[in-house]
């Protein structure tokens, strides 16, 4: 189990290094990060959190950009990486630092409007 941990944390920093430095999709904004990726235990198959910073529509289009580049990355990846077999990439957007953004500005306002009634 600790293999699949260290190849997944491997495989996030040559996905993020590939994504800011390698890719030139107009659809892809500057500011996407991967938050988080979790490969299965036979190396088939790679599951890429990434969060990106924008409306519906850029997301929708970043999260496009990267499935049509899947098969570029992978491949990078696999010549970054000495592993026997590169696992197949599925992108999906993620949202847990936009959620905590938000829950961070509901507190932050809870707080605010708190102090004023005191």
């Amino acid at each position: 189990m600790d293999r699949i941990h260290r190849i997944s944390e491997e495989m996030k920093k040559e996905v993020s290094s590939i994504i800011q430095n390698e890719l030139k999709d107009p659809r892809l904004p500057k500011l996407i990060s991967v938050v988080a990726v979790n490969v299965t235990k036979d190396l088939r198959y790679a599951k890429i959190h990434v969060s990106v910073l924008g409306n519906e529509e850029e997301k929708k289009n970043a999260i496009h950009g990267l499935k049509s580049a899947a098969g570029f990355i992978r491949r990078e990846v696999g010549h970054r990486m000495q592993l026997r077999y590169t696992p197949e990439m599925q992108f999906e957007l993620d949202t847990s630092i936009e959620h905590g953004v938000y829950i961070t500005k509901l507190i932050n306002d809870a707080v605010s409007k708190d102090e004023n009634n005191s």
